[in-house]
């Protein structure tokens, strides 16, 4: 497979930062790197459906925070007949990846390969976060890789377990709005739904993810509400005997579809009691 490095990308957020775009066969990815790169852990965030690598990019501002921590930040990009307008093959969802069988997690294989080899990363060291789409093919990935991730975080998108039952210990962080419209909290088929699928529950996705720990875990909770924004946060955590978080859900009660704390959850009127951002760089900071 032909590899292509082409052109670095202007910033849009913030200077400190070079974004570069990586050609691999046909497919792509965008990359922010820390100031040192050797031996950076990596985050790999991927899209939404219908979205692209650049969108998530912006949308979440992960960037400059992340590489601000050491990480290098990757931004796949899904399948997509028409520009910008990208898909993964999560199981049931979505669109173009699903109808032609793409194999997403051979492709997250080489984009991993490919960038700890290039920017001489640790490829031992491993993250991965979505949104939507994005999120269930991020779960997918860690469930059907768990040695080879350090913790995932899906924000608005749940693992399809049929498809993708998790096999083996993988720390989790699930951001999820019971208002959600388009991936049911309570599972099934969103009314605002393009995709038209049956969505697994986020209850019926942390449960797995708490069975596949193999070990006993003490259950807490507590509420987050700083802000008068009619919505609430609660914080439900699965810890094991060293004390540390393996699985957290965070119910955003009233929230809808979006990344709490986002460019497009700003304009939205999404809560304002957690950023989703913020949250995921800290739950990866408890498994670094």
């Amino acid at each position: 497979m032909a590899l292509l490095l082409t052109a670095i990308l202007p910033l849009v957020a913030q200077a400190s930062v070079a974004r570069q775009e990586v050609m691999l066969g046909d497919r792509s990815y965008l990359v922010d790197l820390p100031t040192s790169a050797a031996g950076a852990p990596m985050i790999l965030v991927l899209h939404g459906g219908g979205g692209n690598a650049a969108q998530i990019a912006r949308n979440s501002g992960i960037g400059a925070p992340a590489t601000a921590q050491g990480y290098a930040v990757i931004y796949p990009q899904g399948t997509s007949r028409v520009i910008g307008l990208a898909t993964w093959n999560a199981g049931k969802c979505c669109g173009l990846a699903v109808r032609r069988d793409v194999d997403d997690v051979r492709f997250l294989d080489q984009v991993i390969a490919d960038a700890a080899k290039r920017f001489g990363l640790d490829a031992s060291a491993v993250f991965l976060t979505g949104m939507s789409n994005g999120a269930m093919m991020a779960e997918r990935y860690a469930a059907t890789r768990p040695g080879a991730v350090r913790a995932v975080a899906a924000v608005a998108g749940t693992l399809d377990v049929a498809a993708a039952p998790v096999r083996g210990r993988v720390a989790l962080l699930q951001i999820h709005g019971t208002a959600d419209t388009h991936v049911p909290y309570a599972g099934g088929v969103g009314p605002d739904s393009p995709a038209g699928v049956n969505f697994t529950a986020v209850d019926v996705v942390v449960a797995a993810f708490v069975a596949a720990q193999k070990s006993t875990l003490t259950r807490d909770a507590r509420v987050i509400d700083p802000e008068p924004d009619g919505m609430r946060v609660l914080q439900t955590d699965w810890v094991d005997a060293d004390g540390q978080v393996r699985v957290r859900l965070l119910t955003v009660e009233g929230g809808g579809h979006d990344w709490p704390g986002g460019e497009r959850a700003a304009r939205r009127g999404g809560t304002r009691d957690i950023d989703a951002t913020a949250e995921i760089l800290h739950f990866f900071s408890l498994h670094r």
